[in-house]
């Protein structure tokens, strides 16, 4: 497919990264030529220096004969102008990031009205992916499939856990409805078969419906208290999202924010949330705002180092919880202990949406992609497809499917039954199938095969 992006900042970078290595034409436009030169060096992408607002720049990138312009600029009115010229000029689809609150309650409004194809904004969906984990609080990460149904959840095998020594075939005999998927240790990704043992400090995925995970980490130690409280230390974009799905329930929030005019902004707008106008990474604050009393700790600053050694105070503490935001995860390898934290990179989120766009919109007669995940970093996928009735999977069972090494078929959703798969089961038109895979480049059910 042929790609325009404009704007090569942390989104446009990641993007950049990503797609070029699944054989699509990506073409970048940016200001900064020496952000463009340094993104060439890395990637086998083309640049062009300028204006992604201008008719003629994007002409000459292409605009006219592209699949997907993607606008990523810091300036949500660029990126809809830009967006709007390029299905003008002729993409097919249009991508474009809209971070504003004020934008924010009218997307589907703006999407609709002026033809982008998706609204995209890293700021809601890290909020959203932060509101996840609160629904397991034991749990590293938490990714949901069809419409919240079916969760992936990412869990660590502590030393003494009731899990270690087990083999998969002897958990699935304990717990039919519980599917692990992938077993992440030193730094390597496979998916397992029923003989696989799990070990002290694996790092295990796995799936199954909301009560039946719930039960699974209750009967196996791993659950935690429900969230009562949260304290979260830095109140930009990401946090407004977030106390706007909080306000919902009745978790006690407090946010410090060392900014007095943000501060004043977030408690016009959230009256039931504490706001604290001073400096959450001073020592003292801490102390003096008890977050010990805290269920959760969420460092959001917009300073990854800042944000690292909050975390490790807050461990260091004992709170039950901690989230952290990274804007560059590969910090994390300096840093012992944070592989048993939550962590969110909001470049890596959003990227993952435009990846599950692009695969979708390269397929659009197939079983495409609805939904994709990275996960165990980066090695692994979990991608959502809808079945087709052409395709060549259905009617089959399992047990006669000749499938790609490394790849589980982790569920089935028929209508409202949910399906743990079997070898007698087949899968059918229409049937919503969350697959597992070390692959990196399936955009239709029909890849799973050999």
């Amino acid at each position: 497919m042929k790609i325009v992006v404009v704007g090569g900042g942390k989104v446009g970078e990641v993007i950049c990264q990503e797609l070029s290595t699944e054989e699509n034409d990506i073409v970048l436009i940016d200001k900064n030529q020496d952000l463009i030169d340094r993104l060439l060096n890395k990637f086998d992408i083309m640049g062009i220096c300028g204006n992604g607002a201008s008719y003629d720049i994007l002409v000459e990138a292409g605009v006219e004969n592209c699949d997907i312009f993607i606008s990523v600029t810091e300036m949500d009115e660029i990126n809809i102008i830009a967006s709007i010229l390029a299905k003008k000029i002729g993409a097919e689809y249009t991508v474009a990031r809209v971070r504003n609150p004020e934008y924010s309650q009218q997307l589907q409004l703006i999407r609709e009205s002026l033809g982008i194809s998706l609204l995209i904004n890293p700021e809601l969906s890290t909020a959203r992916d932060i509101a996840n984990n609160f629904n397991y609080p034991s749990a590293l990460s938490v990714e949901n499939f069809v419409g919240n149904r079916v969760s992936l959840l990412e869990l660590e095998i502590n030393e003494g856990s009731r899990l270690a020594g087990l083999s998969l075939k002897e958990v699935r005999n304990r717990f039919e409805s519980i599917l692990i998927c992938v077993i992440h240790r030193n730094e390597q990704s496979f998916i397992p078969d029923g003989d696989s043992t799990l070990e002290a400090g694996d790092h295990v995925y796995i799936t199954g419906a909301y009560p039946d995970l719930r039960n699974f980490l209750k009967l196996t130690g791993q659950e935690t208290k429900s969230v009562s409280s949260a304290v979260i230390v830095g109140g930009g974009r990401i946090t407004y999202y977030l106390l706007n799905m909080l306000k919902q329930t009745k978790i006690d929030t407090k946010v410090i924010e060392v900014n007095e005019e943000r501060s004043e902004t977030l408690s016009y707008a959230f009256p039931h949330t504490t706001v604290i106008h001073a400096d959450g990474t001073d020592h003292d604050v801490l102390e003096e705002q008890r977050i010990t009393e805290y269920d959760v700790f969420v460092s959001m600053t917009g300073i990854d180092e800042e944000n690292l050694i909050l975390s490790a105070y807050a461990k260091q503490q004992g709170v039950q919880k901690i989230i952290t935001k990274m804007s560059r995860p590969a910090l994390l390898k300096v840093f012992k202990g944070f592989d048993s934290q939550s962590v969110v990179t909001p470049k890596h989120i959003v990227a993952n949406e435009i990846i599950q766009f692009v695969r979708s919109r390269s397929n659009t007669q197939g079983s495409n992609v609805e939904a994709l995940y990275r996960l165990a970093d980066n090695q692994v996928e979990a991608l959502q497809f809808r079945v087709q009735k052409n395709s060549a999977i259905c009617g089959i069972p399992l047990s006669e499917l000749k499938t790609k090494s490394n790849l589980l078929i982790a569920f089935i959703v028929r209508g409202q039954q949910l399906i743990y798969p079997a070898g007698n089961d087949t899968i059918e038109p229409f049937d919503k199938v969350i697959v597992v895979t070390t692959e990196k480049d399936f955009d239709d059910i029909n890849d799973i095969l050999e």
